[in-house]
């Protein structure tokens, strides 16, 4: 039987995006696929690509013209070709033009811009959409938006990815590590962009100094607003401290009292799955897939609205019933979503599908 070999591309790489190829590189290898992903060197050295098995080919970055060349080049002897995200996806189309190599286009994300960019972007939507064999959704919201922008077939694929391993019984340690001992822990881990609702949640953290003790939140990320967030962190004096990116957030997000996810629209949130699976209470923005995901698991409030941000933590950190009713309930909800081992195997069916009505 001859290996199938597909090869994976990434465009810029969110983290979700990212850690799922890297669960699917090692998946698919395991079965004997030959793998190989194409992205930018720097997500080569923060996943480790061949360290799950996968082949590396360097990717320009996306404003370089030779980026489409390399792919064509990588892409040639290729039986799929499996780009995620939107910018991916449209460079795999020109990349594979006129060859009979299915293309699977996997949406994680929406993208966010207003006036003439947003009108750019969603003609690139429907040109990714269109070119694709088969578009994943990543929840039920992003599966319509693929359909409305032409795609012919496209499949909900609730994709399974983690941060690591964590445990709830070592929060302590790394509570004393972080010097937050006597006081509440809150946590959000997320790139700081304009739509991750940062503002909003530096103003719920204003109200959290009236609360005794107050509670220090801790932000793990790193991103263009950086600097303008810590500003305003030292103009207001606020209970909040900007990490930058860590590699240990899921024990990090272990140790936090609440987990507070302030996005303008999410599809399967990593904090939010790893917050579920660990045990830790959740208040989130009902946004996007976020209600999908969670369930009745966490407390939702609506985008934007700073004091229903600061009154469902304050609320949890005064109501330890509620808080371990949460835990215990977002262990519950973890257990019903599909693990990397079944997505894994639900991409390969397809692939096996496309394989196969491509010989026919």
């Amino acid at each position: 039987m001859t290996q199938l070999r597909t090869v994976q591309v990434l465009g810029g790489g969110s983290a979700g995006s990212s850690a799922h190829v890297r669960s699917l590189a090692a998946g698919l290898a395991a079965r004997g696929v030959r793998v190989t992903v194409c992205a930018p060197t720097a997500l080569e050295q923060a996943y480790d690509f061949p360290g799950a098995g996968a082949h590396f080919a360097p990717l320009p970055r996306r404003s370089d013209p030779a980026v489409v060349g390399a792919l064509r080049a990588v892409c040639g002897g290729a039986d799929i070709v499996h780009a995620h995200g939107l910018h991916a996806a449209v460079r795999a189309a020109l990349a594979i033009s006129g060859q009979r190599i299915p293309l699977v286009v996997t949406w994680h994300t929406r993208s966010h811009s207003e006036g003439a960019r947003r009108h750019v972007l969603r003609l690139l939507e429907r040109r990714a959409a269109r070119a694709a064999t088969v578009v994943f959704g990543t929840c039920s919201e992003l599966v319509d938006r693929a359909r409305e922008s032409g795609a012919r077939d496209a499949r909900l694929a609730p994709v399974a990815a983690t941060w690591g391993c964590a445990q709830r019984g070592q929060q302590g340690k790394t509570r004393a590590e972080l010097g937050v001992v006597d006081r509440p822990l809150l946590m959000t881990v997320g790139s700081l962009v304009p739509h991750g609702g940062y503002g909003t949640l530096l103003d719920a953290a204003r109200r959290w100094r009236g609360l005794d003790p107050v509670p220090l939140l801790m932000v793990a990320g790193e991103g263009r607003e950086r600097a303008a967030l810590q500003r305003r962190i030292h103009r207001e004096d606020l209970p909040v401290r900007l990490l930058g990116r860590r590699d240990d957030v899921a024990d990090l997000l272990a140790a936090a009292d609440v987990a507070v996810l302030p996005s303008r629209w999410e599809a399967r949130s990593l904090l939010a799955q790893e917050a579920l699976r660990l045990g830790v209470p959740l208040v989130a923005t009902a946004v996007g897939g976020v209600p999908e995901l969670v369930g009745e698991a966490a407390e939702l409030v609506p985008y934007g609205d700073a004091v229903a941000l600061a009154s469902a933590v304050s609320r949890l950190l005064s109501d330890p019933v509620r808080r371990a009713e949460l835990a215990a309930a977002g262990r519950a909800q973890a257990r019903t979503w599909q693990t990397e081992d079944e997505t894994v195997a639900q991409v390969l069916s397809v692939y096996d599908e496309l394989v196969q009505s491509r010989a026919g």
